[in-house]
């Protein structure tokens, strides 16, 4: 048996907890009297948008198994216990292989199947309009087919797929693409109210980072934003960087939706994780990447990405005005461990039976002082 110390994240009390075999057996609360340099213990963070990290892409066309135990290792390192790879508009064969690498990899190694419950397909069912389309290829973005999701469900546990609602059947595909289990969230797109509304009628339940993926001008009102925002059956991304999102527009969003129904990811690329400079990727060219995280092209004011951790998101919007640490918190961990298809039970919660992936975190700046998983020192 481990045990393990520390606030809970509310600072009422001091938590001693107990774990067997992975898993929380006994959660003993005290006094914080005498908690003078004990660090914050906090359940592990839960990422539902990772592309990569680290230089290990789960989109190279060279992907495989050992590039998810990889960036599993990584990701576990900076305080992601739990990640949902996520692969991007391409060729189906693609799309098929990154996926057979997920399940692959979680096949060999128990620690890489706690750690990734399902995987995201974002695209290649979305609009190809300016702004909408991101730096997703162009030329592989075809219309929504429900036949498409289950013959990439029988390469490996897709749990999520990203669409835009902008076609005129996109409510019988969504409807028999949640028929199957599978998660469907609205994102890069330009569809309109009507269209919204009969994507979530249909089963479409999450928005994929909210406020990007989306053309640069929009109707003041209705816009997809406005939508998604108001549908309390929608529970929303928000990419906390700093770079995709202004401070007050992500407060303004995570109010507007009130607990439980803002989540926030990462959308991590492989240049996370690697030194300041300039970089040739796939699909964006030449990129840059400076040192406050922001992954641009070069040249220009448009984002190539993200190359912040999900752990360097939640710190910033713990700090922010009328948020603080527990609903930032609650946004990083609980609200996405909720949504994810196939999460272990329990998880990102401090309670008896749920998974023992824990943070020890340094209460003043909010810095990692250790990783644990599944009861273990990582």
């Amino acid at each position: 048996m481990s045990v393990f110390e520390g606030l809970a994240p509310a600072g009422d009390a001091v938590l001693r907890i107990e774990v067997r075999d992975g898993v929380i057996v006994d959660v003993v609360r005290r006094a914080t009297a005498d908690a003078d340099g004990i660090p914050l213990l906090l359940p592990g963070l839960v990422d539902v948008q990772v592309n990569g990290y680290a230089g290990w892409d789960v989109n190279a066309d060279d992907v495989s198994s050992d590039t998810i135990v990889e960036i599993t290792a990584a990701l576990r390192a900076v305080g992601t216990t739990t990640w949902v790879p996520t692969v991007i508009t391409a060729p189906e064969e693609k799309i098929v292989r990154a996926l057979r690498a997920v399940r692959d990899a979680r096949a060999k190694d128990p620690r890489v199947r706690d750690a990734i419950p399902c995987a995201h397909v974002e695209g290649p069912f979305i609009s190809a309009d300016d702004g909408a389309a991101g730096v997703h290829d162009r030329a592989w973005i075809r219309p929504l087919d429900a036949d498409e999701v289950e013959r990439w469900s029988q390469a490996g546990p897709v749990g999520i797929v990203t669409v835009s609602p902008h076609t005129a059947d996109a409510a019988d595909h969504i409807a028999r693409i949640v028929r199957r289990g599978v998660v469907v969230s609205v994102g890069h797109t330009s569809a309109d109210h009507r269209q919204i509304r009969a994507a979530v009628d249909a089963g479409a339940t999450m928005a994929t980072h909210l406020g990007n993926g989306i053309p640069t001008m929009l109707p003041r009102h209705p816009n997809p934003i406005w939508t998604l925002l108001d549908d309390d059956r929608v529970t929303v991304g928000l990419i906390a960087d700093g770079h995709h999102l202004p401070d007050e527009t992500l407060r303004a969003m995570m109010r507007a939706k009130g607990p439980g129904r803002a989540y926030l990811v990462s959308d991590l690329t492989a240049l996370g994780g690697l030194p300041p400079g300039e970089y040739e990727t796939p699909v964006g060219g030449r990129v840059s990447l400076s040192a406050d995280l922001r992954l641009g092209h070069l040249g220009s004011d448009m984002l190539a990405g993200a190359a912040a951790t999900l752990f360097d998101g939640f710190r910033r919007v713990a700090r922010m005005p009328d948020v603080g640490l527990d609903r930032a918190l609650e946004a990083a961990a609980a609200t996405p461990a909720r949504l994810t298809p196939a999460a272990r039970p329990g998880l990102a919660s401090l309670s008896p039976g749920s998974p023992a992936d824990l943070l020890l975190v340094e209460p003043a700046e909010l810095t990692i002082q250790q990783v644990i998983v599944g009861g273990e020192r990582a």
